[in-house]
């Protein structure tokens, strides 16, 4: 299993190119979770659209299933454990 945390900062066009390649490599072999801070439906834009853009977006939705998690974040209150 690999667990990528997707869109966290700007990608750039080589990054797009990386990411691409991992996902071709793993895609019907391996168990890959995405995590991000972003809604599906914005991963395009982040992704800075096109073909490639397309592509990735392609490759993950095909072989994967999407679980939302909603509600507030527990970060605040971990972090008052201390």
């Amino acid at each position: 299993m690999y667990l990528l945390s997707l869109l966290l900062t700007p990608i750039s066009e080589c990054e797009r190119n990386d990411l691409l390649e991992v996902i071709q490599l793993r895609t019907d072999k391996k168990s890959t979770i995405y995590c991000s801070q972003w809604a599906p439906e914005g991963w395009l834009g982040k992704l800075s659209d096109g073909p490639l853009a397309d592509t990735i977006l392609d490759r993950i939705r095909t072989s994967s299933y999407t679980i939302l998690l909603k509600g507030r974040s527990l970060r605040e209150d971990y972090s008052k454990i201390k």
